[in-house]
């Protein structure tokens, strides 16, 4: 079991599971006006190289809301890299406080911070992984299917969010269609550590060029952006090869039944339209609800080393 949230195949179902189902209490209990402070005291260091809306937003109402409290830490502040190392930076930090979240631009500053600091590391989103939207993904999904038996479609690019979508979906046993480029397929270390853990799990995970095939009688399709953080220097290029996997009402005819997902921020016009983005089928905003309950599930289980009973 790990200390940290890095990366999902770092836990188990079982573990997954549990922090879902605490997500699913965590949103009952709030709208019910209940609002449990199981990090009464506790502080929680996010640390910030990329802007953010969701992230910033969720991790800190959620840190508010269990009683604890957030501090806000920027690269001009900090100057990992220039005026500290990462390991000194998280060595201080685990004198002073009882986590940190991490949204950096490279996956393996978040990792060796980690493996310094004596208190868990959150992954708020690297370019390898979004862990956290994951969750938030599954939980969406849960509410209004079964797990075991829903079909969810990833159409666009194999970003963060698609690599950590397939691992979620390899730890935890679930159908998952990816149809991207074979040029932009999630990355190989991914791909294999989640063959890994699909094979342990019955996960039912495959691949195609094709959107049509990916989306054909899916219960769930799921977009991002063509173009992430860092990355706009190639927008262009991405624009036209990715112009045949724009979510839109012509895709849509091959499921109609589908429920649509993106983490946002979108790109209107560009991997999905705003009739399909705005249209009755979408769940996004649910999602983004989602992120503030999975991630207080995520607190509590990292900080307190064990769910609320």
């Amino acid at each position: 079991m790990s200390k940290d949230f890095l990366a999902l195949c770092d836990w188990s179902a079982e573990d997954l599971r549990a922090i879902l189902a605490r997500a699913r209490t965590l949103k009952d209990l709030q709208r019910q006006g209940r609002r449990p402070r199981t990090l009464e005291g506790r502080t929680l260091a996010m640390y910030f190289e990329k802007p953010s809306l969701r992230t910033h937003v969720t991790f800190e109402t959620a840190m508010t809301q269990l009683g604890g409290h957030a501090l806000l830490l920027l690269p001009e502040q900090i100057g990992i890299g220039t005026r500290e190392t990462p390991s000194d930076v998280a060595r201080n930090l685990s004198r002073w406080v009882d986590a940190i979240l991490a949204r950096t631009f490279s996956h393996a500053l978040v990792e060796e911070m980690a493996q310094v600091a004596s208190i868990p590391v959150i992954n708020g989103l690297t370019d390898l992984l979004h862990p956290c939207q994951a969750m938030a993904d599954v939980q969406t999904v849960a509410e209004r299917a079964d797990l075991e038996k829903a079909v969810i479609a990833y159409v666009g690019d194999g970003n963060n969010v698609a690599n950590s979508l397939l691992e979620a979906a390899a730890v935890l046993g679930l159908t998952l269609r990816l149809a991207t480029p074979a040029s932009h397929r999630p990355a190989l270390r991914v791909r294999r550590r989640a063959d890994a853990c699909a094979a342990a799990s019955g996960a039912r995970l495959s691949w195609s060029e094709d959107p049509v095939e990916a989306v054909q009688g899916a219960d769930f399709v799921y977009t991002d952006v063509w173009t992430s953080m860092g990355q706009e220097d190639e927008a262009a290029e991405r624009r036209a090869l990715f112009e045949h996997y724009q979510v839109n009402a012509r895709l849509m005819k091959h499921a109609p039944q589908a429920f649509v997902l993106h983490c946002l921020p979108a790109h209107r016009g560009e991997e999905i339209t705003d009739e399909v983005l705005d249209g009755p089928r979408s769940v996004v905003l649910d999602q983004a609800e989602n992120r503030l309950h999975a991630q207080k599930a995520v607190l509590e289980r990292v900080i307190l080393g064990a769910l609320p009973g």
